[in-house]
């Protein structure tokens, strides 16, 4: 009994082998399915040879399933899937000639499965690349790496009717044996480069528009200012030699003129602060919020002294921006909150948390408060809450703020009720690892 067990073993092996070397050396579906019945045979000898195999049958197992079924079935799955893939796909070997493609590829390219199976792939490409892409084809079968979607090559595939498209390829190499399939996913990327060119045309015609207001500004800054500043000076020269001179009414009318060049003098220096803020230097950089603050104080000084206003801040870090436009946007916010204020003296405090990835500051006043109906008006060019007589301004400083936090890359908001002050908020990024590590330095903390 030993030496038949011995016997079966050994021709298990045997079969066993010669399986696997049918399945290393062909890749013909025949060769595959033939291995494959060597193997089970060699195992059901084994099986036989120990005892298992009966005893497996005595047990009521099922019959185990017949190899050419199991592979038909993967096969079928297998080609499922590919139908109900999204993308085109298509297999070929190292000569280029295509051996698969799927539904979605006979769509994409106009030819019929049968029309495309068995010719050079290089008939799905342009005429004027196909020397370049056979090249390429040939580098990447000596190669073979897998190369993702959208690689940063700019492709063009052929369609059966002689028009163009954009794709984006992913290849990747398939080895069966010692030969090498190139398996391919194409996608059509004509809508995403339509977008692109819409992109790119858009921008051209915002770079146009800041052209014509930066012009705009220049002119006036310039043309405009000069003949206000003529009819303002002969205006006053007026008010000055004949008030009293001339009736009641004479002298209201001249105050009239007065106020209202001043006031369009005022509107113009505005509009042009307004016009240059994405004009000046584009690159931020790390810099003492401290120091812009500090800057603000100085130029509210007389302001400050005048409403009795009380003026304070916690901590503030280093952030990456423009020195100048920060100190303005602290400049409008404290001006304002001393501007609109209460029946108390006017107390602000401006304060600074983080936030994740940016800082958070908040500018927090005594005033009058906003009803929060104007939370999002009162960020618009020339939206004025109050009468001209009631409060000065020309209704753009806030305008103003909104332009310089977005250039920061930040968003500004308020919160606040009528009689209950105003909160002020405005976001910065945190910047780089080298703006975060100085800002740490400067509030005395480990940097994050």
């Amino acid at each position: 009994m030993r030496g038949i067990r011995a016997l079966c073993r050994g021709m298990a092996a045997l079969l066993v082998v010669a399986g696997l070397w049918v399945l290393l050396t062909d890749t013909d579906h025949r060769a595959v399915y033939a291995a494959a019945a060597f193997l089970l045979a060699g195992v059901a000898l084994f099986c036989a040879a120990s005892g298992r195999f009966a005893r497996w049958l005595h047990a009521g197992a099922a019959e185990p399933p017949q190899p050419v079924e199991s592979l038909k079935n993967a096969e079928q799955s297998l080609g499922r899937l590919l139908e109900a893939a999204p993308d085109a796909m298509m297999v070929a070997d190292r000569s280029g000639r295509i051996l698969l493609i799927n539904a979605q590829a006979e769509r994409l390219f106009g030819y019929q499965r049968e029309e495309l199976l068995g010719r050079e792939i290089e008939v799905l490409v342009p005429e004027r690349f196909r020397s370049g892409h056979l090249a390429h084809r040939n580098a990447f079968a000596r190669e073979s790496h897998p190369r993702p979607m959208g690689a940063g090559l700019d492709l063009n595939a052929l369609h059966k009717d002689g028009h163009e498209f954009p794709v984006e390829i992913s290849l990747s190499p398939l080895k069966t044996g010692a030969e090498v399939q190139i398996f391919s996913v194409i996608r059509d990327i004509s809508a995403h480069k339509l977008t692109e060119q819409q992109l790119a045309r858009q921008a051209r015609e915002l770079a146009q528009s800041n052209t014509e207001l930066e012009q705009f500004a220049y002119v006036a800054s310039h043309d405009l200012q000069e003949p206000l500043r003529v009819i303002s000076s002969y205006t006053q020269l007026l008010a000055r030699r004949y008030k009293g001179h001339l009736d009641p009414k004479a002298d209201e009318f001249i105050g009239f003129i007065v106020d209202g060049t001043l006031r369009m003098q005022r509107l113009i220096q505005d509009l042009l602060q307004y016009a240059r803020i994405n004009t000046k230097q584009k690159t931020l950089y790390a810099i003492e919020s401290q120091s812009a603050f500090d800057h603000a104080l100085n130029s509210l000084r007389s302001a400050i002294a005048a409403g009795q206003a009380t003026v304070t801040s916690g901590p503030l870090p280093t952030v990456e921006g423009d020195e100048l436009q920060l100190g303005q946007l602290f400049q409008n916010l404290i001006g304002n909150a001393i501007k609109y204020r209460g029946p108390d003296p006017p107390r602000v405090h401006v304060s600074a948390r983080r936030d994740g990835q940016e800082w958070t500051f908040t500018v927090a006043d005594n005033g009058i408060g906003i009803d929060p109906q104007f939370n999002e008006q009162i960020f618009e060019v020339f939206q004025r809450l109050h009468g001209m007589g009631e409060y000065e301004g020309t209704g753009i400083g806030l305008a103003l703020c909104r332009k310089i936090v977005e250039r920061h890359r930040g968003r500004i908001w308020v919160d606040s009720e009528p009689g209950k002050g105003a909160r002020f908020s405005f976001t910065l990024p945190a910047g780089t690892n080298r703006v975060r590590a100085e800002e740490a330095a400067s509030l005395g903390r480990e940097p994050l």
